[in-house]
């Protein structure tokens, strides 16, 4: 997966995540979610949450593996416990732009020896949490301020360090239920900042957003939140992720 993010890059393809919270699995709605990704191809799922029972996890793993094969599963962990084989791969997560040790190194120690043995392909990942103009769930879990909305300077520098010390993706994050999403102008400042991947999620629920941020530099935009209240909501961010492949092909 590392190679084909890097790929798409290069190409300069876009690219669309659903992330998907098993404490939100309900399996008859997932069916009908999972037809709709047949009508409107994505290139990645990520399971993840804030809060995950593990054997909701492993449900919705294996729903996602039999229903949709094509698509790879990604694992989005907050704890070493959300370390599942049966997953295409993991976003080794480390928030760096927060100063809470154990979603820096701690949990990874811990999730070492499962990694090792799982098999799973790990993309190690600088995680930064933006300011989102609410409280979230990953900020109150991790302990952790976010970086400051209107401060593309700091999470430029942030994303630099962290390409500096071997991550291979970056990961601008406004959190669950983000009230605004990452600005363009932190989008752009990182971009320009690191030659990783850059994936862009939280708050991205319309079409124009999702454009906006592939526009300023995201190379792959997350969408969840707004899917499960809006299923219907997949074909306008098909389309937006489409357009803005063609549009900035054209420049």
């Amino acid at each position: 997966m590392l190679d084909t993010l890097a790929g798409y890059r290069q190409q300069g393809r876009k690219a669309l995540a659903v992330l998907l919270d098993p404490d939100d699995f309900a399996a008859d709605r997932l069916l009908h979610f999972v037809a709709l990704t047949r009508q409107h191809p994505i290139d990645f799922f990520l399971v993840g949450g804030s809060l995950v029972l593990t054997e909701h996890q492993a449900a919705l793993i294996a729903l996602l593996k039999a229903e949709a094969p094509q698509v790879p599963v990604l694992l989005f962990p907050s704890h070493a416990l959300h370390v599942d084989p049966a997953a295409d791969g993991i976003l080794l997560l480390s928030l760096i732009s927060g100063r809470n040790p154990d979603f820096l190194i701690g949990q990874h120690i811990v999730a070492a020896p499962r990694l090792r043995q799982s098999g799973l392909q790990v993309l190690p990942t600088g995680y930064m949490l933006v300011d989102s103009g609410r409280p979230t769930t990953a900020s109150y879990i991790s302990g952790t301020a976010p970086l400051p909305h209107d401060k593309p300077s700091i999470a430029a520098a942030t994303a630099m360090a962290g390409e500096q010390l071997g991550l291979r993706l970056m990961y601008l994050d406004g959190g669950s239920g983000a009230q605004q999403p990452v600005s363009a102008a932190m989008i752009r400042a990182v971009r320009q900042a690191v030659d990783t991947p850059l994936i862009v999620g939280g708050g991205l629920n319309t079409g124009e957003k999702i454009y906006t941020a592939l526009a300023a530099g995201a190379d792959l935009v997350v969408v969840g939140n707004h899917l499960e209240r809006t299923p219907n909501f997949l074909a306008d961010a098909v389309a937006a992720v489409r357009e803005a492949e063609h549009g900035l092909a054209r420049i």
